[in-house]
């Protein structure tokens, strides 16, 4: 993918979704697999590196982003790239790679098939 130019109409440059969804019926969910502390992770990533605030990054908590056969995940717009991850590395590595250098990372793309 190539380098994300923001549109003027634009208030993030990218804007950045955690599905925290958590179910009580003992389906599988996001919130499972540490969703929590991946999005606080991000959140303090993207501050501690200076790309929080308009025109730069946000990052958001979701409710269910319907992909729970990939969860947990994580969704970036508006390049709507998907991924799921595993530990605080994978989220240190979206946050340098693809929030900071606008580079998508490849390793961690959510398959396109895997949904509910």
């Amino acid at each position: 993918m190539t380098e994300h130019t923001t549109p003027a109409s634009s208030y993030y440059e990218r804007h950045v979704f955690f599905c925290l969804n958590e179910r009580t019926n003992g389906e599988a969910c996001c919130a499972q697999f540490k969703a929590q502390e991946a999005f606080d992770r991000c959140k303090s990533q993207v501050k501690s590196a200076g790309l929080a605030g308009v025109g730069k990054v946000r990052v958001n908590k979701a409710g269910c982003l319907d992909r729970c056969a990939a969860g947990p995940v994580v969704v970036v717009y508006p390049e709507a790239v998907w991924y799921s991850y595993v530990d605080t590395q994978d989220i240190d590595e979206i946050v340098e790679s693809h929030l900071k250098n606008g580079k998508v990372v490849e390793r961690l793309l959510t398959p396109p098939h895997l949904g509910r």
